[in-house]
């Protein structure tokens, strides 16, 4: 899958270099890579940590950045050049992506938050045999705060950062209270 997340990419690539303004059919890039829209966009969004629709969007506006650092044509026409049909609609977007409007971009060169073209790779970990044994432990309670919560790949997770904080210390210092060691467990096997 690894190749043909590549793939699409590099047609995304192309298609917006033809044409920016034109729409990603994302179904029409799918069957081109041998796949179903559904796994695509589910396997692009998990391993990218963006769903596909934002990386185009994203991708879209740094071409946009480009013209209007580097050309001379009026907001209009970079507006129209890239999708927008008019200058306020494309001026939102772009701020949305950029956190500066097409005019301070133009006459600053900046600040930008460029999206790069993404490409996948696969890193192996683990390729080394573990010495384990399968042991017959006890009933485990568990005990705790849980929150369903957004995958992050980078960093810390700030929706479970907020989870620790919003747990009194009282609340942590119980919990571990109830922690009772689990005895006879051998940790390092080799």
């Amino acid at each position: 899958m690894i190749v043909e997340l590549n793939r699409a990419v590099a047609l995304v690539e192309e298609h917006l270099a033809e044409d920016p303004a034109r729409r990603v059919d994302v179904a029409t890039l799918a069957a081109r890579i041998g796949t179903t829209e559904h796994h695509l966009r589910r396997m692009f969004g998990s391993l990218a940590g963006m769903p596909l629709s934002d990386y185009v969007r994203r991708r879209r506006m740094s071409l946009a950045a480009r013209d209007l650092t580097t050309g001379r044509a009026d907001l209009l026409t970079v507006a129209v050049r890239h999708g927008y049909g008019s200058a306020e609609a494309f001026g939102r977007a772009f701020r949305a992506v950029h956190g500066a409007s097409p005019a301070e971009v133009r006459r600053d060169g900046g600040p930008l938050r460029t999206q790069p073209a993404i490409s996948f790779a696969l890193t192996v970990h683990g390729g080394e045999p573990m010495h384990t044994r399968i042991v017959d432990l006890p009933d485990l309670r568990l005990i705790g705060h849980a929150r369903r919560v957004r995958l992050v790949h980078e960093g810390v997770n700030p929706e479970i950062a907020q989870l620790v904080a919003s747990v009194p210390v009282e609340e942590t210092r119980r919990l571990k209270g109830l922690f009772v060691p689990v005895v006879g467990v051998v940790s390092d096997l080799a």
